[in-house]
């Protein structure tokens, strides 16, 4: 079971560089933001760096490491659904027991600890469950972004609501149809050349991800 040590190694490597990251960028009060932002771009460049440095190694069968970073699912298996399903319906199911507290963290730390919650071991706690899902799922199908941006950020738009109660699976299942139509786009439209499916969720999350900067910026 190679693919099942990958997405082990893939969740323990990712919860060990989120809890340094989020240790970092902790002071005694809050979490600093940029700090944050800047911790963790530089531990990316780091980790970067000995994957450039494994493809400089490996030379012309290095493609296969492209792929990965690209994304790629033309790889998938029942068996490889079969053990992504398990991290997957653990995370979900986490998230939606929190829904509640996750709506009042949206508050504000200080607001949320008045009204009795942990935040500390919540933001713990769903930063672990979070490496988990994503571990297992990079570990399978590479690097493919803007996914956890624009599924969400979407749902949350055509709702105009933030509670997590119905965010949670209509984000779940859009993400999933995202992908899905991504997916065939990145099959058909150049066939019989297939374009990575990171490739084709870039086209669509870069410009939505300015979208969504314009958007905060003029505070609409």
């Amino acid at each position: 079971f190679p693919d099942v040590m990958y997405g082990i190694c893939g969740f323990i490597v990712s919860v060990i560089v989120a809890l340094i990251i989020f240790r970092i960028s902790r002071s005694r009060t809050r979490t600093d933001v940029a700090v944050l932002l800047i911790v963790g771009i530089a531990i990316s460049s780091f980790l970067g760096a000995f994957t450039s440095f494994s493809m400089y190694l490996i030379g012309q069968d290095s493609f296969r490491i492209v792929t990965w970073m690209m994304g790629y699912m033309g790889s998938a298996s029942w068996l490889k659904i079969g053990v992504l399903m398990i991290p997957l319906v653990v995370s979900v199911v986490y998230f939606y027991l929190k829904r509640y507290e996750m709506d009042l963290l949206m508050s504000g730390d200080e607001e949320a600890h008045s009204l009795g919650v942990n935040v500390d071991e919540l933001k713990r706690n769903l930063l672990i469950v979070s490496a988990l899902i994503v571990g297992f799922s990079v570990a399978f199908t590479g690097m493919i972004g803007f996914v956890g941006l624009i599924a969400p950020h979407t749902v949350r738009l055509v709702l105009k609501s933030g509670s997590n109660t119905r965010l949670l699976p209509l984000a779940t299942l859009g993400g999933g149809l995202f992908l899905l139509i991504c997916d065939t786009i990145g099959r058909t439209i150049l066939a019989p050349t297939e374009i990575p499916i990171g490739v084709v969720t870039s086209f669509f999350g870069a410009p939505f991800f300015l979208y969504l900067a314009i958007r905060r910026k003029k505070g609409g």
